[in-house]
C-alpha cells in the first residue's frame, strides 16, 4: 500500500477569465500527515480544500485520494469530511443526532448509531451534553462536535477550514494542543487550513504557504521558518527583514555582499548541484528580527538609527534604519534594552542568521 494518500495534479481554477485563483498547483500528502496550507485571504486555500471536498470543480488537473482519480466523484463518495469555521450544526437537532446524522444517512442500526456517537462524546470530551442544542453549547463545545460529526465515519481525510478561527486566543491555543493530539491518536490525514502562522507553526508536520494561487514553498515548520524561499514567505511566517545587495565574492557557501551602505556575510543556502553566485550579481537576503544584534560600538556591524521602541505579547521590537534608508526590526523578549530613540548604533547578525531568497529556482 503506497504512502501517499492525498494527490492534487496540476490543479488550475478561475471563476472569472484572466484571473486565476488557483495557477497550476499540486501537492502531495502523506497517510497520518498534518499538512496546512497557508496564507492570506484570497490566496487560493479555501478553494483548494473545496475542490479535494468535491464542492467546487477544478477547470483542469486531477484529484486523487487513496489511489483513485476522485475529480468526477460526487463529494459523498469521496470519504473525505470538512469541519467549517461556523461549525455548520443542525440547529433543532441535539449534540447526539447532529454527531450521528451521517450515519443516519448511511441507514446505520439504531445501536451501532448510539454505540458511535458514544465513542465519539468520549473521544471529544462531552459525555453528557447528548440532550444539550447547539445555543447551548460554547464555542469550543460547538467546535467539538462539528469534529466528532466528522470523524464519526472515519473518513480518509478530514478536511478543516479555518475551524479555530471564531474563538478566543487562549481557546483557540487550547483547542490547537486538542486537535493535534486527536489527530495523532486516530491516524488520519487532516489537511488544515489557516491564516494564523504560529497556529500553522504550532500544529503542522508540513506547511503550503500559498499566495496568488500559487504553492510557494511546502516543507516542515522549521524548513519554512529557518530556510525560506522566498521573502514573501520570509515575512509572512515569522517577522523577517528583507535586505537587497551585490554580490562582491562568493566562495563555497561563504558570501560577501554589500548592501550600500556596508558589507556583510551570508551563507548561501544551496548545495553543490545549484548555480553559484557570481560577483557583481543582485542578491535578497531574509534576516529574522530575533538574529538581528545590537552594539553601542562599531564590530564590524552596520550603522544605524534607532527609530522607535515598542512592547508587544511580551516582546521589545527595535526598529532601526540604515544608512540607505533600509528599515530593519530587531525583536527581543522582555522589555529592557539599553538603546534609545535616536541613538546612533550598529546592527549585525551571524552568516548563518542571513537566508538567500527570491532565487530563480525558488518554484521548483
Amino acid at each position: 500500500m503506497s504512502d501517499i494518500l492525498l494527490e492534487l495534479k496540476n490543479i488550475k481554477k478561475s471563476f472569472s477569465p484572466g484571473e486565476a485563483v488557483l495557477d497550476d498547483i499540486s501537492l502531495t500528502v502523506a497517510r497520518g500527515e498534518f499538512v496546512t496550507l497557508l496564507g492570506s485571504s484570497g490566496c487560493g486555500k479555501t478553494t483548494t480544500l473545496r475542490i479535494i471536498a468535491g464542492l467546487e470543480q477544478a477547470d483542469s488537473g486531477s484529484v486523487w485520494i487513496n489511489g483513485q482519480n476522485v475529480t468526477e466523484l460526487e463529494p459523498d463518495k469521496r470519504d473525505v469530511n470538512t469541519v467549517f469555521q461556523n461549525y455548520a450544526l443542525f440547529p433543532h437537532m441535539n449534540v447526539a443526532e447532529n454527531i450521528g446524522y451521517g450515519l443516519k444517512l448511511r441507514k446505520a442500526s439504531k445501536a451501532e448509531i448510539k454505540k458511535k456517537v458514544a465513542q465519539m462524546l468520549e473521544l471529544v470530551q462531552l459525555e453528557g451534553y447528548e440532550k444539550r442544542k447547539p445555543s447551548e453549547l460554547s464555542g469550543g463545545q460547538k467546535q467539538r462536535v462539528a469534529i466528532a460529526r466528522a470523524l464519526v465515519n472515519n473518513p480518509k481525510v478530514l478536511l478543516l477550514d479555518e475551524p479555530l478561527g471564531a474563538l478566543d486566543l487562549q481557546l483557540r491555543r487550547a483547542m490547537q494542543t486538542e486537535l493535534k493530539h486527536l489527530q495523532k491518536k486516530l491516524g488520519i490525514t487532516f489537511i488544515y487550513i489557516t491564516h494564523d502562522q504560529e497556529e500553522a507553526i504550532n500544529m503542522s508536520d508540513r506547511i503550503a504557504v500559498m499566495d496568488g494561487g500559487r504553492i510557494l514553498q511546502i516543507g516542515t515548520p522549521d524548513e519554512i521558518y529557518n530556510h525560506p524561499k522566498t521573502s514573501y514567505v520570509a515575512t509572512f511566517v515569522g517577522n523577517a527583514n528583507i535586505l537587497h545587495g551585490i554580490v562582491e565574492s562568493a566562495e563555497n557557501e561563504n558570501v560577501v555582499i554589500d548592501l550600500g551602505c556596508g558589507k556583510i556575510s551570508a551563507e548561501s543556502g544551496m548545495d553543490k548541484d545549484s548555480a553559484k553566485l557570481q560577483p557583481g550579481e543582485p542578491v535578497t537576503l531574509a534576516v529574522r528580527s530575533e538574529n538581528i544584534r545590537l552594539h553601542d560600538r562599531d564590530t564590524k556591524g552596520l550603522p544605524a538609527t534607532v527609530l522607535e521602541k515598542t512592547f508587544a505579547g511580551g516582546q521589545l521590537r527595535v526598529t532601526l534604519q540604515l544608512q540607505d534608508h533600509t528599515v530593519l526590526t530587531a525583536s527581543r523578549y522582555g522589555i529592557n534594552t539599553e538603546v534609545k530613540e535616536g541613538q546612533q548604533i550598529f546592527c549585525s547578525f551571524r552568516p548563518e542568521d542571513a537566508v538567500l531568497v527570491d532565487r530563480e529556482d525558488a518554484y521548483e
